[in-house]
Order: C-alpha cells, then sequence, then structure tokens
C-alpha cells in the first residue's frame, strides 16, 4: 500500500504539471475571438468564448448539456451561445436559456455549465480557473509595463509543444541568454559564467547575476498578484530608438501536459512622438529579430523530452527554477488541503 504522504505527492506533482488552480492566465490573444464562438483548451479544459453585442467577453466549459457537442461549434446570440447539433441556447453564466425543439423543456432556467470569469486586458484575454472553494476571482493586478499607460508594448503569443513549467523555468534561468542567445540582436556581449543569488520580492522574487547587470539578460523577476508572471529586461542601444528599459513580461498558460501557449509583451516607456517612432521601428525592424530570439527557445525547448525533470543534475545557476518549482508545490499543497 502506498504511503500517504507519496499519495500527497504524486497529487501535488499532478496539479503542478496540469496547471494549478485559483489563479488568472491569460487564454488567448484578444484578435482570436471576434464574431464567431471559439473553442480553446486550457489546463486541460475544453473552453468556448464569444463577444456579446457590446464586445464583452463570455467563457464556458465547452459542451453542449444536451448532448455534449462542442459549442465553439454553434453560434453567437450576443446573450447567449447556440449548440449547432439542435439550436440548444446557453447563457453566459451556464444557464440553458432556450430548447427550441421543445417548448417549456425542463432543460430551460437549469444550469449546467461552467462559467468561467474572464477580463481583456492589453491585447489578451484573462480567464479566472477557481476551484470549488474559490468560484470568485481574485483581483488580477498586472505589473507596471501592463498598467501604466506611460509605457507602450507589443503582444507575441506562440503555442509550444511543451509542458508549461519547461517555458517557465526557461524566463527563471537568466544564464541561458549568453549561450542558447550568444547569436542575437540583444545577447551577444557579457561574461559566460556568473554568480547567481535569489531575493525576495513583496510579490515574489528576483534571480540575479551578481557580477553583471544591464549587459545581457541579466535577471529575472517572478510574481504573483493574482495571476503568475515573469519580468526581465534586456539592455538596448541607442541605435534602439527612443525609450527606456527594453522589458518582457511573459505569462504561460498550460494546454495539456504536452502543450502550452506563451504570452509575451515586449514593453518600453515612452510617451509622445518618441512613442509612435518607437513603435515603428519595432514593427518594421526589431519584431523579426525578436521572433528569432523567441523560436531558439522554442526549438530547445520542444526538443526536451517530457519526463527530462526526472533525470536531470542541477547547479548553482539553477536555484532560480528551484526556487520557483518550490513555490509551484507550495501553492498545489495549499490548494489540495482546501480540497
Amino acid at each position: 500500500m502506498a504511503r500517504p504522504d507519496a499519495i500527497d505527492r504524486d497529487r501535488i506533482a499532478d496539479l503542478v504539471d496540469t496547471g494549478l488552480r485559483n489563479l488568472w492566465y491569460p487564454i488567448a490573444p484578444s484578435w482570436m475571438v471576434r464574431a464567431a464562438p471559439a473553442g480553446f483548451t486550457r489546463l486541460g479544459l475544453h473552453l468556448v468564448a464569444w463577444r456579446n453585442a457590446e464586445g464583452g467577453v463570455h467563457v464556458l466549459e465547452d459542451r453542449c448539456p444536451h448532448r455534449g457537442a462542442r459549442l465553439s461549434l454553434g453560434w453567437n446570440r450576443g446573450d447567449r451561445i447556440a449548440c449547432w447539433y439542435h439550436g440548444v441556447e446557453v447563457g453566459p453564466d451556464g444557464s440553458v436559456l432556450k430548447v427550441p425543439a421543445v417548448p417549456g423543456c425542463p432543460m430551460e432556467g437549469r444550469h449546467y455549465l461552467q462559467a468561467y470569469p474572464s477580463v481583456e486586458r492589453n491585447g489578451a484575454i484573462f480567464t479566472w480557473f477557481g476551484d470549488a472553494a474559490h468560484p470568485e476571482p481574485a483581483p488580477l493586478d498586472l505589473p507596471e509595463q501592463l498598467a501604466d499607460p506611460d509605457w507602450s508594448s507589443f503582444l507575441c503569443t506562440a503555442h509550444w509543444r511543451c509542458n508549461y513549467r519547461y517555458a517557465a523555468e526557461n524566463v527563471m534561468d537568466p544564464m541561458h541568454g549568453a549561450y542558447l542567445h550568444a547569436v542575437s540582436h540583444s545577447m551577444a556581449a557579457g561574461a559566460k559564467t556568473a554568480t547567481m543569488r535569489a531575493r525576495d520580492t513583496a510579490t515574489g522574487f528576483v534571480f540575479e547575476k551578481t557580477d553583471q547587470a544591464g549587459v545581457n539578460f541579466d535577471w529575472t523577476e517572478f510574481g504573483d498578484t493574482g495571476g503568475h508572471w515573469l519580468r526581465l529586461e534586456i539592455p538596448y542601444g541607442r541605435a534602439a530608438g527612443p525609450g527606456g528599459p527594453f522589458s518582457i513580461i511573459g505569462f504561460v498558460t498550460p494546454v495539456d501536459r504536452q502543450s502550452c501557449r506563451v504570452f509575451f509583451w515586449r514593453c518600453r516607456k515612452v510617451q509622445g512622438w518618441q512613442r509612435d517612432a518607437w513603435r515603428f521601428l519595432y514593427r518594421a525592424h526589431f519584431e523579426g529579430l525578436h521572433w528569432n530570439v523567441l523560436e531558439q527557445d522554442r526549438a530547445m525547448l520542444e526538443a526536451m523530452p517530457n519526463d527530462a525533470r526526472e533525470r536531470e543534475t542541477l547547479y548553482q545557476h539553477d536555484a532560480g527554477l528551484m526556487k520557483l518549482r518550490r513555490v509551484w508545490n507550495a501553492r498545489a499543497r495549499a490548494q489540495l488541503a482546501e480540497e
């Protein structure tokens, strides 16, 4: 018989592997949800999103309560979604509003589906994945680069065929910039050795090089402010145009155990005509260069086996991702304890 602590470890590992609950996650860029319903898989759950007449977004589990057909294949009726299979109409709270084939059907007025609170921020749709004890969402406080109007940002998002943990841990590893991205427009400089340290912040922690700053990808911050995000800065010279430091805010959303969707906002603090100049320069020149860097990360992580964590040998530069894993495990343990 398995020991209780072993069972707990398995449950914790399973929850972390599929995605922690009671957090906000970006599920899609805004442009993916237009007039027609859109279907997504996030945290192993099938979801449907659609817009009402005012442009607001609703998110439900993607399942018709009648026969289990995908609502994402149906029609957007504004304040409701209609199943293509038999026309059953479901409201944004998950209750059946109308069964056209059977007037007065007992299904009408009953709540069948899970609704997911959602908001739209900075060109992305954020959705609250609460458990039974936390159906109401916590506040979502985004980093200043996404909350302060003095900052300008571009959202870059992509589907990666790797577990979301690898994508997040990759960002929490500043040292890989000097190697994987050594041939790039912004990370060719700096030492290939470093002493690293972690220091706590009010919302998480920073993992940084102690003997180099402002040269390369020299630090990463993890924050928990309703959602889990990562922040870093890459130094930019005068040739990169107007604006302050080039910052990246990252969220990683699990799709299933083998894939994820990454969201990276590329940000600079810039106003007025300089803002317009920076945005033009980014679109005309730097966006392609940044995609090249992101492709290097994708190629490396997708080539790693899904069980690579079970056969790794870590050293001092990996203290940041080890700390992140402890945060994930502690949060999973607390969620399971509440159940």
